[in-house]
């Protein structure tokens, strides 16, 4: 094997949280540990694989936000690195641009931080093997409106030329747009494998001429970062061929699940078949910790009290995840509705929820106040708890409206149910 190492990117170490910190508190801190308890995985996995290097493709840690001892953290593991003969190869994304970090903390001489000018590492391969060029180009402000491919260096003659870059690629529905290039760009570059970042989630693309790799992030922060997450161990055989595999990496795994109780005839049975769910949920993921947030669905006469007691129903389902074992609850929904009531407006409180959702929570005044309250609340918030309610106006008006739904399905349940009662 000519040459190996393990990529990957958007690390986030010790970044603040968000909706979790005004959740439960045990679970903040697990979440809050679990960026630190993954890097070690990723430093534990180069040791035990016995790679050359490490790549990280940017955003590291959050800039600005990083305290000295995250720093002095990052230092401690890169050294266990340099005294196994492990180099390191970073360069700074949108997020740690700005950071102080890299100019005040004194790393190992085996780690290598690229600055906001192209350059070119190579590592001799021996009279046996191929060299390897390294290129990496950090970001010298946090955002990069434009393409930053032309700055690389063109490709080191008879070298397997390895690209770290940090991009959106041509976009993506969660993340903002940062030096965007296309993948034909890249494969066209004359670079081997392209090490990439700034994407959470994992995409390989191997071509003939190149293989662009998006590590996505060793572990998720909310559970808008669903799903595994894992770094690539890429090997470099003497034929230059490339091989990428996924390592997982994260401590805990977030998930959304869905359950239909339409079948439950009962509250134990309904609990029953939420449970039982979350069990099958656990026992199809590796990582050493679940958290889900769970959605209700279905046609129920249940769906009323489900409703009126959802904070009953997360009490339960957070005794039957601690049974389980490493199951949290990041959150219960329902969307479950009472047979029949797609279609049905009849009576006294099918008139009140008709105007309740055609008159009042359409109304400019309604929508005004609401606003009013949502931006207040905004305000009171740490900085790093702003975007609860979204990240740009679109997001807000749309969380707004999903609040002032919740809030009418939630009045008529409470009626609906003291009714039956």
């Amino acid at each position: 094997m000519a040459y190996r190492f393990l990529h990957t990117a958007d690390v986030h170490l010790d970044s603040p949280l968000k909706t979790l910190a005004l959740r439960n508190p045990e679970l903040s801190d697990l979440i809050g540990l679990a960026t630190r308890r993954a890097f070690i995985r990723v430093i534990d996995l180069c040791l035990e694989e016995q790679v050359d290097a490490l790549v990280l493709a940017g955003d590291l840690y959050d800039g600005d936000q990083t305290s000295m001892k995250t720093a002095r953290f990052i230092a401690e593991q890169l050294r266990r690195l340099h005294e196994a003969g492990i180099r390191t190869f970073i360069i700074r994304g949108n997020h740690d641009a700005l950071s102080k970090i890299t100019t005040e903390l004194v790393m190992p001489e085996t780690v290598k931080v690229f600055g906001s000018s192209a350059e070119a590492v190579v590592v001799d391969g021996g009279a046996a093997h191929s060299p390897v060029a390294i290129h990496g180009l950090s970001f010298a402000k946090p955002h990069a409106p434009q393409s930053l491919l032309r700055h690389y260096a063109l490709p080191v003659p008879d070298a397997v030329n390895i690209g770290i870059m940090h991009t959106s690629l041509g976009g993506s529905e969660k993340h903002d747009l940062y030096a965007p290039c296309s993948v034909a760009d890249l494969q066209q570059s004359g670079f081997r494998y392209w090490a990439l970042g700034h994407i959470h989630k994992r995409s390989v693309v191997e071509g003939a001429a190149s293989v662009i790799v998006m590590p996505g992030m060793p572990q998720g922060r909310d559970v808008n970062e669903d799903g595994p997450k894992s770094a690539s161990l890429v090997t470099i055989k003497d034929d230059r061929s490339i091989v990428v595999e996924e390592r997982p990496t994260a401590v805990a795994q977030f998930e959304r699940l869905a359950v239909d109780v339409s079948e439950a005839t009962d509250w134990t049975s309904m609990i029953g078949k939420v449970s039982s769910g979350l069990h099958e949920l656990r026992a199809s993921i590796t990582a050493e910790h679940l958290v889900a947030r769970i959605q209700i669905t279905g046609s129920s006469d249940l769906a009323w009290r489900l409703r009126r007691d959802l904070d009953l129903v997360r009490t339960e389902l957070e005794t039957r995840g601690t049974l389980i074992g490493n199951v949290w609850i990041d959150k219960v929904q329902t969307v479950c509705l009472p047979p029949g009531s797609v279609n049905s407006r009849s009576g006294a409180a099918g008139e009140l929820a008709t105007i309740m959702e055609d008159e009042v929570t359409r109304s400019e005044g309604y929508r005004q106040e609401l606003r009013a309250i949502a931006e207040e609340l905004r305000a009171q918030l740490p900085a790093e708890l702003r975007e609860m309610f979204g990240p740009d106006e679109a997001s807000f008006e749309k969380s707004l409206a999903d609040i002032a739904r919740d809030g009418s399905a939630e009045v008529m349940a409470r009626l609906r149910q003291e009714k039956v009662d």
